[in-house]
């Protein structure tokens, strides 16, 4: 996630929304919403590479019109860059399968007229009588057979090339997938991939009974380091937390970004008292390093997380078990913070 996007999920985005407004009517650009939130990102981040191009096209009084900020969220916006990718892969991907037809059908042309050549052959081998008009068909045979020979080479090197073209083109598609797929700052999976993969197993567990779990984890006082050491070591701290996350939770495990400094982990197969062995390591992991800030090398003390996570009941939703993993992260906070709570705990309490 970028610097703009964490200021998006906090206090900060309400001071930077007002700003934005008032630079733009003070540069005279229209408030438009692809505009509105080329300006978001040129505030949030003025030396970043979109906020160097804004300055430099307000300090030479070039127009700002609607092909500006469309060439600008083309080249600076990820989610513009990621359609384009994507709507480049697939013409080229229709250009090689075109291709591939045209050489088809071009196939089917030259074997049709192979065989009106042999038909024609055969009907004139019935009524030959001498050597000259045998040899004479036998040449015609030749020849076409020949043709037929080049141009099967041709089409088989036109496949050839567009096989490996769309074997490419399937590799890119499917790093654009992931990509889509990954929060960016942490290389952990992102929203949209954590809710696919949950609905996915919920479904699973529903239909045959598998084991699942869910938690939820959250980084203790994170405001705290935004506010006092700035978005950019907050930014570390989100990382090192991924880091961690990331290496306990191995496959079939799923490890997400959920939003802002909260994260998720899904567990097939898993039961309580794994979940809650497996939590409680990542906690006392992440809990056991004092963290130096890259820039200055100040001390930043140690990062805590909290956790709450429930068990995935028959018949239940995806909706459902995120809520009770929810209530157990609350409960994890107001029992002090840096602990793991389980759902069913709770409930047994209650």
């Amino acid at each position: 996630m970028t610097q703009v996007e964490t200021t998006l999920r906090s206090p900060d985005a309400y001071g930077l929304a007002h700003r934005v407004i008032d630079e733009m009517q003070a540069a005279a650009i229209w408030p438009t919403p692809l505009n509105f939130e080329l300006w978001l990102h040129y505030l949030g981040d003025p030396e970043g590479p979109l906020g160097r191009e804004i300055k430099r096209l307000i300090a030479s009084k070039e127009a700002f019109t609607e092909a500006t900020s469309e060439m600008l969220a083309a080249e600076y916006l990820p989610r513009a860059k990621l359609s384009e990718e994507i709507r480049d892969a697939g013409a080229v991907l229709n250009r090689e399968l075109s291709s591939v037809a045209d050489a088809i059908a071009t196939a089917h042309k030259s074997q049709a007229a192979y065989g009106a050549t042999l038909a024609d052959a055969s009907a004139s081998m019935e009524t030959v009588d001498g050597g000259a008009a045998l040899k004479k068909v036998v040449s015609t045979l030749s020849t076409a057979t020949r043709k037929v020979q080049r141009e099967n080479a041709t089409l088989e090197k036109k496949l050839e090339a567009s096989t490996r073209e769309v074997a490419r083109l399937r590799e890119h598609l499917e790093q654009v997938r992931r990509d889509a797929m990954t929060d960016a700052l942490t290389n952990l999976a992102n929203r949209k991939a954590f809710d696919e993969q949950l609905a996915r197993l919920c479904d699973e567990a529903n239909a045959g009974g598998q084991t699942l779990a869910l938690a939820v984890l959250d980084i203790d006082h994170f405001k705290r380091f935004n506010d006092t050491w700035g978005h950019q070591t907050g930014d570390q701290v989100l990382r090192y937390v991924a880091s961690v996350l990331a290496r306990v939770s191995k496959h079939p495990r799923i490890a997400a970004r959920y939003g802002g400094e909260e994260f998720a982990l899904i567990f097939p197969g898993e039961f309580s008292n794994e979940v809650e062995k497996a939590l409680n390591l990542m906690r006392q992991e992440i809990g056991s390093r004092a963290l130096r800030r890259r820039s200055t090398n100040d001390e930043l003390g140690a990062v805590t997380i909290s956790a709450g996570f429930a068990q995935h009941r028959a018949g239940e939703t995806p909706s459902a078990l995120l809520e009770r993993a929810d209530e157990a992260l609350y409960a994890s906070k107001r029992g002090g913070r840096n602990r793991v709570t389980d759902a069913d705990a709770i409930s047994k309490a209650a």
